[in-house]
């Protein structure tokens, strides 16, 4: 009797300790240091590609755009749990075409085609080279808490343009700053999580003058796949229109309806060795309407827009050697 006994709780324990291994899934930023306790670099390549139909009087203009950026990421310190980590813009590249007029930046290649097609603008990418931020978050929750830097980057690129500088004194607001320097972009939760735990998250994207934006993740913590942690996220979106009157501004945005449409949930890879997200691809679809004044003119505006992020993490620059 007693060996039977034994056998019973010996497979109760093993499906409790099946039960806890499902739950103690944890997800986290790991930091690195070398033979000499120094902090390692990571670097990520985030990749968006979009697309936008807009329609204005019953004219179409299809406007398209390509943009990666490459950052290097470098904790500075670590005090309880407030980490400090200094993102910097090691290059970027746009492209633009806007009804088949295109605009190009590559600050691997300053020579491309197109570089030359709007020099304002391109001087304007050119200042985000070697842009740098120190973030403080709370490993806790990883919730970015302040971000240091805003000033300078602002008047580096506004200089020279008092409109750009004045929109961009609006539209950079420290929330914005703060979900564009967290290096975990929200995609990771605090909690362990065991296979079909789902959670949520809401931001709110504060952008001035523009108008902001409620975003609404639900998560879903699929499983393993081979040796990465998958994550599904499913992305809604609302816009408002701006409650203020901008000034110095060609433009006034005074109504809006914009609304995500369903699309395919995105993926993130999570790798539990390296202790960050290996890859992710998060797609969104936008429809709805504007009524933007423009010189004191009220004019509707009709836009679709579709967009898809895809992000990857690597020990080393994704930035192509130079031959």
């Amino acid at each position: 009797m007693s060996r039977h006994c034994f056998a019973v709780a010996a497979v109760l324990f093993a499906g409790l300790a099946a039960v806890v291994s499902a739950q103690d899934t944890k997800f986290e930023l790991k930091l690195t240091k070398n033979d000499k306790q120094e902090y390692v670099p990571f670097y990520q390549k985030m990749s968006t590609n979009v697309t936008q139909v807009i329609v204005v009087q019953g004219q179409n203009l299809t406007q398209k755009q390509e943009s990666t950026f490459f950052f290097q990421w470098t904790p500075v310190k670590q005090e309880g749990d407030k980490l400090q980590i200094k993102q910097k813009v090691e290059g970027l590249r746009m492209s633009i075409d806007i009804s088949g007029n295109p605009i190009v930046y590559d600050s691997t290649n300053k020579d491309a085609a197109g570089a030359s097609g709007n020099p304002g603008l391109t001087d304007f990418f050119k200042n985000l080279e070697n842009a740098e931020f120190t973030s403080t978050i709370d490993t806790k929750s990883y919730k970015v808490e302040k971000v240091d830097g805003k000033d300078a980057f602002v008047a580096k690129l506004g200089a020279g343009n008092a409109a750009m500088d004045n929109l961009l004194k609006k539209i950079m607001t420290d929330d914005a700053l703060k979900q564009m320097c967290d290096p975990t972009y929200g995609l990771i939760p605090a909690t362990p999580k065991k296979p079909n735990d789902t959670w949520e998250d809401k931001k709110t994207l504060n952008l001035g003058p523009i108008g902001s934006y409620e975003v609404a993740y639900k998560f879903k913590y699929v499983g393993k796949e081979k040796d990465l942690d998958k994550i599904e996220v499913t992305t809604n979106l609302i816009y408002k229109a701006p409650t203020d009157t901008p000034d110095g501004l060609l433009f006034k945005i005074k109504s809006g309806d914009l609304k995500s449409e369903g699309t395919e949930p995105g993926v993130v890879l999570y790798n539990p060795k390296e202790g960050r997200i290996e890859s992710a691809t998060i797609k969104i679809k936008i429809r709805g309407e504007l009524m933007v004044s423009i010189g004191g003119t009220d004019t509707k505006v009709e836009l679709t827009q579709t967009q898809e992020t895809v992000i990857g993490t690597d020990s080393k620059s994704f930035i192509p050697a130079k031959k």
